[in-house]
């Protein structure tokens, strides 16, 4: 349903939703406690929560837990191309890098020309308009995977500023108008299927990696200017992941998961703390936390890693809780909810559930037919479900916990490699053409 035809619809759907995100933040001020998907685990391990309002909307790849988990309740878990969708708008060019939500703003990365230009936009939350798009400087492409883009890093936002990767076009910074604020041309990035992994703001640095065939490196600008704060060189030829910050007792750490192994840093410094052996060649999931632990995938179907962080030097015998290759993934990242990790084994749609604290397996089952690389979207889990889509747009609705339960599949009828962002009972799903908000 195209915006433009349905003027009344929209203005109506408007003040809807305007109505709604009021209130839905008053009730779940009042209703629920503060920062639920911090709250789950009291081992003292816990992911970095966003800074500001950040726990209020959606400012980064994988939601403000930072790894899937949804807050609050009132989402919609069915729809289709026209069933519970509130509005629809056209994306322009291409690009596979996931929603992010400040205020009635979200902001998205795209792609045209092959990559020779790369922009950033923004669309109304209210309504879908497109508010503005601002192209980067201009720079050489880049060769890339066919399921990536110049524009698959996702964005990531402190209510001021806007940040985003572009490979070898840089990173930038923009103000919610569209100005850009600063660039930092990083060199050409060699690395054979493209860049991919997204800047991780951490208090008021941003920080991004990235393991190419020389001068790998792990990078900590400063959020308002843009100037180095430190860089660390790596070892690693190749890797697509997007880092974390985890609070470890007394102190954070900066998680990698990369080529071979897993290291820790001083996010302050750049100082490696930790490092544990055990991944194989090619990583792209991003790690999760839980129950004490940082669980890490890695590699086509290879083992996924439970390690205690805190350690000091080579940890690999020492810090390694568990290891396990049942189920692993190789795009998608895993979730951990409650007392146990939900895995996609994308290379044959088969979706695992581990037990959390000892790598042994729960249940695991096909979803659909079995498709080779059929899943780039990441899973979330919402009102104690866990919803997990592929790339042909469908969407398998399961019950979280010790037995496998398929509520349902939703079809939205367009294909989809980007994972979606939750913000005030909506859901906000970019398709290979689409951008499209689901509520009831």
């Amino acid at each position: 349903m195209e915006i433009q035809e349905h003027a009344a619809g929209r203005i109506a759907r408007r003040a809807c939703l305007r109505g709604r995100l009021a209130s839905l933040l008053l009730v779940g001020a009042l209703a629920a406690p503060p920062a639920a998907a911090f709250a789950q685990d009291t081992s003292g391990v816990h992911m970095v929560p966003p800074s500001g309002d950040g726990e209020d909307y959606w400012p980064r790849w994988r939601g403000p837990s930072g790894q899937g988990i949804v807050d609050g309740t009132g989402y919609p878990d069915t729809w289709s191309d026209s069933t519970n969708v509130l509005w629809k708008s056209p994306v322009p060019g291409i690009g596979h890098s996931s929603p992010i939500v400040w205020g009635d703003q979200i902001f998205l990365t795209t792609s045209r020309d092959r990559g020779r230009q790369l922009s950033m936009l923004s669309f109304r939350r209210s309504d879908g308009e497109l508010l503005w798009e601002t192209d980067v400087p201009e720079g050489p492409p880049e060769r890339h995977h066919g399921k990536n883009t110049p524009a698959s890093a996702t964005p990531t936002t402190d209510g001021e500023r806007v940040y985003a990767s572009f490979g070898s076009r840089g990173l930038v910074a923009m103000n919610f108008d569209g100005t850009l604020l600063w660039h930092r041309d990083l060199g050409r990035i060699d690395n054979y299927h493209g860049p991919a992994g997204s800047p991780l703001l951490y208090r008021d640095s941003v920080i991004i990696y990235q393991d190419q065939s020389s001068r790998a490196f792990v990078l900590a600008l400063d959020a308002r200017t843009g100037e180095t704060r430190w860089r660390t060189e790596r070892s690693a030829r190749v890797g697509w992941g997007t880092p974390i910050a985890i609070t470890a007792g007394d102190h954070d750490e900066l998680i990698v998961s990369s080529q071979g192994q897993v290291q820790s840093y001083d996010p302050a410094t750049g100082a490696q703390l930790w490092r544990c052996a055990g991944n194989l060649s090619e990583v792209i999931p991003t790690p999760v936390v839980g129950h004490g632990l940082v669980f890490c995938a890695s590699g086509r179907a290879g083992p996924t890693l439970a390690i205690k962080p805190g350690g000091r030097g080579d940890v690999t015998g020492t810090h390694l809780a568990w290891k396990t290759t049942r189920g692993s993934p190789f795009v998608p990242s895993p979730v951990v909810y409650g007392d146990y990790l939900y895995q996609l084994n994308d290379m044959s749609s088969i979706v695992t559930c581990l037990n959390a604290k000892t790598g042994e397996t729960v249940w695991q089952e096909r979803l659909g037919r079995p498709s080779r690389e059929g899943i780039s979207a990441s899973p979330v889990v919402v009102d104690d479900k866990l919803f997990v889509t592929n790339d042909n747009g469908e969407t398998f609705v399961l019950k979280t916990g010790p037995a496998f339960e398929l509520l349902h599949i939703n079809d939205i009828g367009e294909r989809t490699l980007a994972s979606p962002a939750l913000v005030d009972g909506t859901w906000y799903i970019r398709t290979t053409s689409e951008l499209i908000a689901i509520s009831d």
